[in-house]
């Protein structure tokens, strides 16, 4: 693998036009797919398997027109809904909606049959069902203009769910701007030249043009969902970034020794490269281990980011090479003034001071470290799953503003009722269960009202719509929920052939979480596995891998704790726009594990691939510690600094699970590349002294040999090397 990589950079430099020819065709290509054939964001949500679902499907294909995709449009007055002048612009209001483009049937909040007026009379609402999931900006202008009806009567009008987020409220600052800002002023510090701080970001940049179209192109084919593409965008810029830095990092330390240019190009893909190469496939592995986790959204949303590290990993392995061979010698040119510029492997650096103390007193450091990551991971045990939903929204969206609404007229299980399900299988006291069931959910301790039954037209399914008495994430509608499944539908029924199931928002919710924490210990094992495998291939040794498993599942135990800290406890929560306690989205801890693991395992692989390399020429474990972290702590600092302001952009957003993922994603890479890369791998690999490299000899015999230091030149290719080039370069011409 090296040697492939010494081919690809050598030949790049010296022919960068075909190479940067190559990706601006590959680019455009997939920009015009997605132009032509790519699609909108698609939130729909299945849970194979699950009973929410199941009765979900039940209910779409025998029970059309009780379809699932509705909105609320939530009329108050403090003056009341009565008087004959409002009544009657409601009403109109009402009429117009019903011919809306995509709406199936609108509900009177006056209609005799089931009218939503309030005890007060101040609030009602009228339902708008939908023939189809996706409601945007042209359905809501619609439901506007009718509403203007009610408005002119001096009647407040808000809009929940599809109708409610298809206003499309003010966003936040654009979050990956403020990244990239951010990522200039570090690379302006590590390289001071502005030649060198561009190459990095051009890469990145391209890598995510090319990412994001493809995933647009995807959004056509299949179902992939908004937070896949700011997972996505996460990543591909951060790693995007930061792979480019350690290859350019490498590429100049190779001109500082008098190489060539095609040569240092050659050298730095041969060596950075290949670690590049490993830890975006540890990435890889990582992220596409949410393939086990049972639920489809999650699969894709893993598939996505993967394709998306696998993107920006070949760009910098084949496009920054070409660049590098672009701007030749002048990779330095453009000096930023007052920036004084230090050799990468300097041992009088602070970083080679801060690891020969840590070496030299590994307990003291590492005790203390551990104890630090243990106090913020406490917080874990605490950690209650659940969606968020409208109460987590902004006060100032008109999402917020009609639960608020609602929970106030009718109580806070309104925002969240459930549907019990009843397949009657032609019992014959199909009529009998039915009513018992209904008189069973209603005599609950858990529920506040129980609607009349209705029955399909083939009278095989029946639906029975039940508010619980608390609100939607709170524990107690959670406890109802199991105890209508477990035990009041159950003797209900007693023996009859009538099957029953509970479905909603709320009960899907549920389902999902118990899904993931079932599935959590499998996708555990196979992302830990997969890692170790790949860990041991590249170091050689079965102790490495361990403790970077055992480190990595600390820090990623910390960053769960914060995140509990701050968004379920509220500790400055205020401070990043997050207004009272938010439930741990239930997708947050599988998919945030995923990306940090293989994130650390970069950081891992980019350390240790020089520890091993100094390792290897002196056999001194302790003075190779040192040597290290001494010519790479500077670089891998800069691009933690980068990924940690990528992702703490992302808190800018206005989604609170945006805000989740940034603050969670970034304290890891903060608690990483402090606490764990510059204080416990060093006491580790210090008290493991020259058994860190051990492998049994059984193994070592089945294992291949990969070479992470490189050390090809135009003087060591043999001459089936140069065929190969020569081949190579004819291909491209």
């Amino acid at each position: 693998m090296s040697r492939i990589l010494y081919r690809l950079g050598h030949f790049s430099g010296r022919h960068p036009w075909r190479i940067l020819a190559a990706w601006i065709v590959v680019g455009v290509s997939v920009f015009m797919l997605n132009s032509t054939a790519g699609g909108s964001p698609d939130e729909s949500f299945t849970i194979p398997g699950a009973e929410s679902q199941r009765a979900a499907d039940a209910v779409a294909d025998r029970f059309p027109q009780e379809t699932v995709y509705t909105s609320n449009v939530i009329f108050h007055s403090d003056k009341g809904l009565e008087d004959p002048a409002t009544k009657a612009a409601i009403e109109q209001t009402v009429q117009e909606l019903a011919d809306g483009e995509k709406v199936v049937s609108v509900s009177s909040p006056y209609d005799p049959r089931g009218p939503t007026l309030s005890e007060d009379g101040k609030t009602a609402f009228a339902t708008v069902a939908f023939d189809e999931n996706e409601i945007g900006k042209k359905e809501y202008t619609a439901a506007a203009k009718a509403a203007e009806h009610a408005v002119d009567a001096g009647v407040q009008v808000e809009y929940d769910n599809g109708l409610g987020y298809a206003k499309g409220e003010a966003a936040g600052p654009s979050s990956e701007k403020v990244g990239i800002l951010v990522a200039i002023v570090v690379l302006a510090v590590a390289f001071g030249s502005l030649v060198a701080l561009s190459i990095p970001l051009i890469t990145a940049l391209f890598g995510l043009l090319i990412g994001t179209s493809s995933l647009g192109y995807l959004s056509g084919l299949i179902a992939v969902p908004e937070i896949a593409n700011i997972v996505g965008m996460m990543l591909g810029l951060g790693v995007g970034i930061d792979y480019a830095l350690f290859i350019l990092s490498r590429h100049r330390q190779n001109l500082d020794d008098g190489m060539t240019v095609p040569e240092a190009i050659g050298q730095a893909n041969s060596s950075a490269g290949l670690s590049v190469v490993f830890a975006g496939l540890t990435v890889i592995v990582a992220i596409a281990g949410l393939q086990v986790s049972g639920v489809p959204m999650m699969s894709v949303m893993g598939w996505a980011s993967a394709l998306m590290v696998l993107i920006t990993m070949l760009a910098a392995i084949t496009l920054l090479p070409a660049i590098l061979g672009i701007v030749k010698t002048k990779v330095n040119a453009a000096k930023i003034p007052f920036i004084k510029q230090r050799p990468a492997n300097d041992p009088s650096s602070g970083s080679a001071r801060w690891a020969a103390k840590v070496v030299e007193h590994p307990v003291r450091y590492g005790v203390v470290a551990t104890v630090i990551l243990a106090v913020l991971a406490a917080p874990v045990f605490s950690m209650r799953l659940g969606f968020t939903d409208a109460s987590n929204d902004g006060s100032g969206t008109t999402t917020r503003k009609a639960y608020d609404i609602v929970a106030d007229a009718y109580g806070p299980g309104t925002n969240g009722p459930f549907q019990v399900v009843l397949e009657t299988h032609d019992a014959p006291d199909a009529d009998a269960a039915v009513d018992r069931v209904a008189d069973a959910l209603a005599a609950d301790k858990g529920v506040a009202s129980v609607e009349q039954p209705s029955f399909n037209e083939g009278k095989d399914i029946a639906i029975i719509g039940v508010t619980p008495t608390s609100a939607p994430q709170d524990a107690e509608t959670s406890d109802t929920l199991h105890r209508l499944r477990d035990s009041v539908l159950p003797d209900a029924l007693g023996d009859s052939k009538v099957e029953s199931m509970v479905t909603g928002g709320t009960a899907m919710s549920e389902d999902v979480s118990n899904r993931l924490q079932d599935r959590m210990p499998l996708f555990l094992g196979a992302v830990i596995g997969l890692s170790f495998l790949v860990l041991m291939l590249v170091f050689r040794s079965v102790l490495v891998p361990l403790k970077a498993a055992a480190l990595n599942l600390l820090s990623v135990g910390a960053s769960y704790g914060v995140i509990v800290a701050v968004f379920q406890w509220g500790w400055a929560a205020n401070l990043i726009g997050v207004e009272g306690s938010v439930p741990i989205m239930p997708l947050a801890p599988m998919l945030m594990f995923a990306i940090l693991f293989g994130l650390s395992m970069d950081y891992e692989v980019f350390l240790l691939s020089r520890v091993r390399e100094q390792f290897m020429r002196h056999g001194n474990a302790k003075k190779a510690l040192v040597e290290g972290v001494a010519s790479t702590g500077r670089v891998i600092t800069s691009a933690a600094l980068i990924m940690i302001s990528v992702f703490a952009s992302f808190i800018l957003m206005p989604d609170v699970t945006a805000k989740m993922f940034g603050v969670g994603l970034a304290v890891a890479v903060l608690l990483d590349v402090t606490l764990v890369r510059m204080v416990l791998v060093p006491a580790a690999m210090s008290l493991l002294g020259d058994r860190a490299w051990w492998l049994p000899t059984w193994l070592d015999r089945l294992l291949p040999s990969i070479d992470l230091e490189g050390g090809y030149s135009e003087s060591t290719l043999t001459q089936q090397d140069q065929e190969l080039l020569e081949e190579g370069e004819k291909v491209l011409v």
